[in-house]
């Protein structure tokens, strides 16, 4: 059972995708020392995020990469990939000698869209994971089937992440132990929007996850993710120093994340966490019911990144 801290990539939604090269050199460091396996970095969105519409990084990738690379020796380095987002040759290949493990994502119903990107890393002999994003807005049987074809593709892991906080733990239960009948690594990415995400990820350990995604403080997107302090403190890993951990998280220089309104209806509709800051603006700046502009969301069917049509929406309602 391996944790996966994500906190100088999910984390990034939480700071407005704004990494230092303090921040990351501090971490990166205590990751090295703490004895953290994997580490994932980046945009909040992935490789080839950074923009007007999804949040400007102060640091391009590769400064990051080359930061975190430093001051890490036993501690691999994950990106996360979605195809259309990130392409192979401007996202990709400027890296691809420098990232241990590629985390290639679509929507939980689109493994399609991996294909390329999957098989272009396989062919390149790199470790690669599928990832399924939004996975509670699709049926169980679906899920292995969109699992299934990133495994053919070449995903040595399937991911799933509970992106809208909305699981409880015997939906996570029941994922999982279908998945592990495709006889790969499986791995579980908790929200807190609902208080559940540590419950989850418990729910995923005991039904054969092996890989649990968390981050410091629960630092990520909406409400955050799944504590890696916490996780750790419950079911320790072998290979962590857990008063390393606990001594960091302490000292933590941002404030943990907490759930809110908008957060726990985010998960009731099973909106993508990430939409909470642009819902916040977008409902003051239109004066418009947060509670309307959410149901409308979940009518129009947005998913992670189109953050940009949250606004489109608030403005037709404002004018109705």
């Amino acid at each position: 059972m391996k944790y996966h801290d994500l906190t100088l990539r999910d984390g990034c939604h939480a700071i407005s995708h704004k990494l230092t090269e303090s921040f990351i050199k501090t971490h990166c460091i205590f990751a090295e020392e703490a004895g953290i396996e994997v580490i994932e970095i980046g945009h909040g969105n992935g490789l080839g995020a950074s923009s007007l519409t999804l949040g400007q990084t102060l640091l391009p990738i590769s400064d990051m990469i080359r930061i975190a690379r430093k001051n890490i020796v036993k501690t691999k380095l994950s990106v996360h990939i979605i195809p259309g987002v990130a392409t192979i040759k401007r996202d990709i290949d400027p890296i691809i000698d420098k990232v241990d493990i590629f985390r290639v994502a679509s929507h939980s119903t689109e493994a399609s869209m991996t294909r390329s990107h999957i098989e272009y890393l396989k062919s390149k002999e790199k470790t690669v994971y599928g990832v399924l994003m939004m996975s509670s807005s699709c049926s169980v049987s679906k899920l292995v089937e969109e699992a299934s074809k990133m495994v053919q593709y070449g995903a040595s892991a399937i991911i799933i992440m509970d992106s809208s906080g909305s699981f409880l733990p015997c939906d996570v239960g029941e994922r999982v132990g279908a998945l592990k009948k495709l006889g790969v690594e499986i791995g579980f990415h908790g929200h807190n929007n609902l208080g559940l995400a540590v419950a989850n990820s418990l729910e995923a350990i005991k039904m054969g996850a092996t890989i649990i995604d968390c981050t410091i403080r629960g630092f990520g997107a909406g409400a955050g993710n799944t504590p890696l302090e916490i996780m750790n403190l419950i079911k320790p890993s072998e290979k962590i120093n857990t008063e390393k951990v606990l001594n960091y998280s302490e000292k933590f220089e941002y404030d943990p994340p907490s759930t809110n309104v908008i957060n726990m209806l985010t998960a009731k509709y099973k909106l993508f966490s990430g939409f909470e800051k642009p819902i916040a603006k977008t409902s003051a700046l239109y004066e418009i019911s947060m509670y309307d502009l959410i149901r409308k969301i979940s009518e129009a069917g947005l998913v992670a990144g189109q953050d940009e049509l949250i606004e489109v929406i608030a403005r037709e309602m404002s004018v109705q």
